[in-house]
């Protein structure tokens, strides 16, 4: 019972089962060379670790945010948990089901309803020759929902009005929209098959700032009145402390901490997570001490041996270098460094 009433204080989940939970989770991909090219060189296999085990878990009803700089997996991370891709490797389990394990059309299809994805580019991802009523009713249809094509209009209506659209806009064409107003539509359509659990990969990133306050508040009034659970995926740390319950920290395709938002933006502990929050403008003009983040992000196909951010971090030793460090409880949530292990961190300023 101790430990039970433990893990709860120090993970802030009590025992009910989470939405959505991620085990040891990994993709690679092959990039190599073709087979003569490489036998000419003498070269072997080139695996490039986009995501190389991660863990964590999302409350139903809770924003869970994945931050990080380009190239650390956050996007290939949002195509394994709606089954785009396939994991190498680990779970990705939805009330308890693990989608890895569902090989069939038929078996993914129940999942795929509760589940919808919102993409980046409100550009791209809506068919330009297809009426925006059509994009809209397009996964009524597919899943069977409704039957009355009239039924399916007015469906389409409501899912537009939901949105802060009009009815009369399912007559026009993607072209004839904003891109925020495009980035509607494409909620609108992850909406029409009522889903629990929406992957929002960079939703904001395309638009401008004022039009990205729009999107995120109505992002938030509908978690509100449908009870919708978010995973966000986004590399702007204003967005992601906008929207978040939970904020995870990737680098590398790995996770070096996640913990409640409060905690990660206030109480960073890794020195990865310091770094990027030292890089917001100080507009306050606060005179905290700050440590830019420095370096390049190394290669994915050649990653750094042990911690991968040892390179680029001012409390590297030598166990860095050689040993992967293991995720330890924090306050809410995990961290994974060795300095926090071994108390080498030092006490950060608050502004």
């Amino acid at each position: 019972m101790a430990d039970a009433a433990r893990a709860t204080q120090v993970t802030g989940l009590d025992n009910a089962a989470p939405h959505l939970r991620v085990r040891d989770l990994a993709k690679y991909f092959d990039v190599s060379p073709p087979f003569i090219t490489r036998a000419l060189q003498g070269s072997g296999r080139s695996t490039l670790r986009a995501v190389d085990g991660i863990d964590f878990q999302i409350e139903t009803g809770k924003t869970f945010s994945l931050v990080g700089e380009s190239g650390c997996g956050k996007s290939t991370v949002a195509r394994l948990v709606v089954g785009l891709y396939t994991p190498t490797k680990g779970q990705v389990e939805f009330d308890g089901v693990d989608i890895a394990g569902l090989t069939t059309r038929r078996a993914m299809e129940p999942v795929r309803r509760r589940m919808q994805m919102i993409f980046q580019d409100p550009y791209a991802s809506l068919n330009p020759r297809w009426r925006v009523a059509d994009i809209v009713a397009e996964p009524i249809r597919t899943h069977g929902l409704i039957d009355d094509n009239r039924a399916v209009l007015r469906r389409v209506g409501e899912l537009l009005e939901q949105v802060r659209l009009s009815p009369q806009d399912g007559e026009k064409f993607p072209h004839e929209f904003s891109g925020g107003q495009r980035q509607r539509i494409s909620i609108a359509r992850a909406l029409a098959s009522n889903p629990e659990f929406l992957v929002c990969d960079e939703p904001t990133s395309a638009l401008d700032v004022s039009v990205q306050a729009q999107i995120l508040n109505l992002m938030k009034d509908l978690q509100r009145e449908l009870g919708l659970t978010y995973l966000f995926i986004s590399h702007d740390l204003a967005v992601v402390y906008h929207i978040s319950d939970y904020v995870g920290v990737m680098y590398l395709g790995r996770l070096v901490e996640w913990a409640p938002a409060e905690e990660v933006f206030h109480n960073p502990q890794h020195p990865y997570t310091r770094m990027l929050l030292d890089a917001i403008p100080d507009l306050e003009m606060s005179g905290r001490p700050r440590q830019a983040v420095a370096g390049e992000v190394p290669s994915p196909i050649h990653p750094p041996s042990g911690c991968h951010f040892h390179p680029r971090c001012p409390l590297a030793n030598d166990r860095c270098r050689a040993e992967v460090p293991k995720a330890l409880p924090r306050t809410g949530g995990q961290v994974a460094c060795h300095a926090v292990e071994e108390n080498r961190l030092p006490a950060r300023v608050q502004p």
